[in-house]
């Protein structure tokens, strides 16, 4: 039985793992990767000094329909943050926290955008 997966699927997961990579280069370290609970999905969970940082990787093949950072809408934004609460109360984080974005074009361009939001 094959694992058939979406392509869809295939080019986040590819998108996230190039961003986390990008991240690692940049001197940040991975603590989780695709957090789960009620509330929504984290992609990227990472450390920047003591700063706990949330990032958010958006693909786009193209700006047709309008670019990777403005398809981080309101509602998306408070799924996060109502997700990123879960997991600060779960794991007893007191520190600082900022909600970065990477964002991928077609050509594979990276864009890292630091604190997007709060």
């Amino acid at each position: 039985m094959t694992n058939f997966r979406p392509l869809h699927l295939l080019k986040g997961e590819q998108s996230e793992q190039l961003a986390c990579n990008y991240l690692l280069q940049q001197g940040l370290s991975v603590i989780a990767k695709n957090f789960r609970c009620q509330y929504g999905e984290l992609d990227l969970i990472m450390q920047d000094a003591d700063t706990l940082v949330i990032v958010e990787v958006r693909f786009r093949k193209s700006n047709k329909y309008g670019g990777a950072l403005e398809s981080i809408t309101p509602k998306k934004q408070s799924r996060i943050i109502a997700t990123t609460q879960y997991y600060l109360m779960r794991n007893n984080w007191h520190n600082a926290i900022r909600f970065d974005v990477i964002t991928l074009s077609g050509n594979m361009d990276i864009h890292w955008i630091k604190n997007a939001f709060q």
